[in-house]
């Protein structure tokens, strides 16, 4: 006789992702040396960008320069400021410090007129990049422009922007807010992917901040040390590569990267993943590859991890529910099979959706198994979900949230479960979800409760006294028995 006890260990390893988890790590680690540059910013001042708005800019030039290696023979800086007319605010000359680099940026003002950015282009291209500016000649330099505006082009920009990357100059748009999305595509070079980036508003520019510090980081060697490694416990340098070691008492998985302590733990985990508008069908494409490295990464069986799969946009569809797949390559083509809903982003009814049906038993949810919310979302919320998340944990589920882009971490943080650090993640572009994937790792354990384990051996223990004194009732009966019989005899 046993008294079952189940206690539930989620394991996640890993920070917040960014951008590039190696180059990320390399800089914080002083790591990383920028690769020698001559970089020259091409900044909108146009009257749609606001006093406020501006300064926000000023402070994204500020922290990706601070993240830059700064000096004469290192990374060269300089400021295009434009309008309808184009000012060279810091030329690559001008400052060889980061200190006096920062001070210069933090003094421009807006031109605060029209959008000429093909003018700007231009001017960067025959003036910014010019040898009497301070540009180097060296191909071992190489020549990037970043710009960025939130409207559009009142001349032709298709022309001069292609001459500008024959002229050798990598070209970064980034696009604000109304921004015309076809303009940034043709200002920025190939692959577009790397190159174009857009934020909803000035207030979000930050969040771009890494990408740009780590497109500069020149790749470090000790993987270990900079972090681009998904061991959950030990990593253990090699040449060029690494391996994963466990702890004392943890036991190497199959995927060679996690540890556990246990094995044929139960999970119902079900993905909840955003199918908005502002996803747009080639990131949601990338969001079902990330999907299914997760899936890779668990013990999919008819006894182990059950997995489903909710899609949401201004409603919620089930794609499909608990227990209906119980292989990883059903499963796989199950979530790749699973097309784009588009339209509004309403959270908060599809955790409640997670809570009112997918997690019961008439939708495959196991009595007694742990229960995993995953919750996927690249923008704000267009209702309230502050209920239905507190719901979710109340009801004892283990709730992660990751963002892309445009997602607000104060969400992502009310959905999360406790330590909130542990379980949500961000990255600002879906090219780099994989790392969130790499770093997510889900190990649950069924594990006798010591508490339960004293209660049984007490138990036990009563019921062998008790027993043994039955016994001797029983002899001290059949030996009364027994004088009766003679007596008789």
């Amino acid at each position: 006789m046993t008294l079952p006890g189940f206690v539930m260990l989620l394991c996640i390893l890993g920070a917040q992702a960014t951008m590039d988890l190696r180059n990320a790590a390399a800089m914080a680690a002083g790591l990383c040396n920028t690769k020698p540059t001559d970089l020259v910013f091409i900044i909108d001042s146009s009257r749609s960008v606001r006093p406020s708005e501006f300064e926000q800019v000023k402070v994204f030039l500020t922290k990706v320069i601070d993240g830059l290696n700064v000096g004469p023979d290192a990374t060269r800086v300089g400021v295009v400021n434009y309008a309808s007319r184009v000012k060279n605010e810091v030329s690559l000359k001008s400052h060889k410090t980061k200190a006096a680099l920062v001070k210069a940026v933090s003094k421009i003002e807006p031109l605060s007129t029209g959008t000429m950015t093909g003018l700007a282009i231009q001017f960067a291209m025959n003036v910014a990049f010019s040898e009497a500016e301070g540009a180097r000649k060296s191909p071992d330099i190489s020549k990037v422009a970043i710009i960025v505006t939130d409207g559009r082009p009142q001349d032709n920009i298709r022309d001069i922007a292609a001459r500008a990357r024959e002229a050798g100059i990598e070209i970064f748009a980034t696009g604000v807010g109304r921004v015309d999305m076809t303009t940034l595509r043709q200002m920025a070079s190939e692959p577009l992917e790397d190159h174009v980036d857009y934020v909803e508003s000035y207030s979000l520019i930050e969040k771009l901040t890494k990408k740009f510090q780590e497109a500069f980081c020149e790749v470090v060697s000790d993987l270990c040390v900079t972090g681009d490694h998904d061991c959950e416990h030990i990593c253990i340098s090699t040449p060029g590569s690494f391996k994963c070691a466990c702890r004392e008492g943890y036991t190497l998985q199959g995927d060679g990267r996690s540890c556990s302590a246990c094995s044929n733990a139960a999970i119902d985990v079900v993905f909840l993943i955003d199918g908005s508008k502002s996803v747009r069908p080639e990131n949601f494409e990338l969001v079902k590859k990330w999907i299914n490295l997760i899936i890779d990464k668990l013990d999919v069986s008819e006894t182990n991890t059950h997995v489903g799969l909710v899609q949401y946009s201004s409603t919620v569809k089930q794609e499909f529910p608990l227990g209906r797949y119980n292989n990883k390559k059903a499963l796989k083509e199950a979530v790749k099979k699973m097309d784009y809903m588009e339209r509004g982003t309403m959270t908060g009814q599809a955790i409640s959706f997670l809570v009112d049906n997918s997690f019961t038993p008439n939708q495959g949810a196991r009595p007694g198994v742990a229960k995993v919310g995953i919750v996927f979302t690249d923008g704000r919320s267009q209702d309230f979900i502050g209920d239905a998340a507190k719901k979710a944990k109340e009801n004892g589920f283990k709730m992660y949230a990751v963002g892309v882009g445009n997602a607000v971490e104060d969400e992502l943080k009310e959905i999360a479960s406790e330590p909130v650090t542990d379980h949500y993640f961000y990255t600002a572009d879906f090219k780099t979800m994989n790392q969130i994937a790499k770093k997510l790792q889900i190990n649950v354990c069924q594990e006798e409760d010591p508490c339960e384990c004293n209660s049984i051996v007490k138990f036990q223990k009563k019921v062998e006294e008790a027993l043994q004194a039955l016994t001797k009732k029983l002899e001290a009966v059949m030996k009364r028995i027994a004088a009766l019989e003679n007596k008789i005899v």
